[in-house]
């Protein structure tokens, strides 16, 4: 080797080709959970977006936010009368606000879930006895 060849350079036949195989199981299981993320963001987003068009005065009568007004109503989970203030942007900010911080919470409840029981590893202690 040279000082103007800091690198030996190998010989194809020395060259290795470094292939990294994941286990399908690990496959599944981030897709799974890119899914669930997914829709928990997307159910979020939307009732952010009915939140924007409540304070926004948005004609209710326009088709977009119908739609929105729909879809919020649907992923709601319940929550879009838990809360009464006399003020209907507040009591939509407060309820939607509620449901979107709830999906968000579940996608990571869930995602983190599947990802502790779904992939291989190290055995995991759930519990420790003390043993006397």
């Amino acid at each position: 080797m040279t000082h103007s060849e800091p690198y030996e350079r190998l010989t194809p036949a020395e060259e290795e080709e470094v292939v990294e195989r994941v286990h399908p199981r690990v496959r599944i299981v981030r897709t799974l959970n890119a899914v669930i993320r997914v829709i928990c963001v997307l159910f979020a987003l939307i009732l952010a977006l009915h939140i924007v068009l409540v304070y926004a005065d948005a004609n209710p009568a326009n088709t977009f936010a119908r739609f929105i007004d729909t879809w919020s109503g649907s992923v709601s989970l319940g929550l879009r009368d838990l809360f009464t203030p006399g003020d209907a942007k507040l009591r939509t900010l407060v309820n939607e606000g509620l449901a979107a911080v709830v999906w968000l919470v579940i996608g990571m409840i869930l995602t983190h879930l599947i990802a502790r029981i779904g992939l291989p590893g190290p055995r995991r202690i759930w519990h420790r006895r003390a043993v006397h």
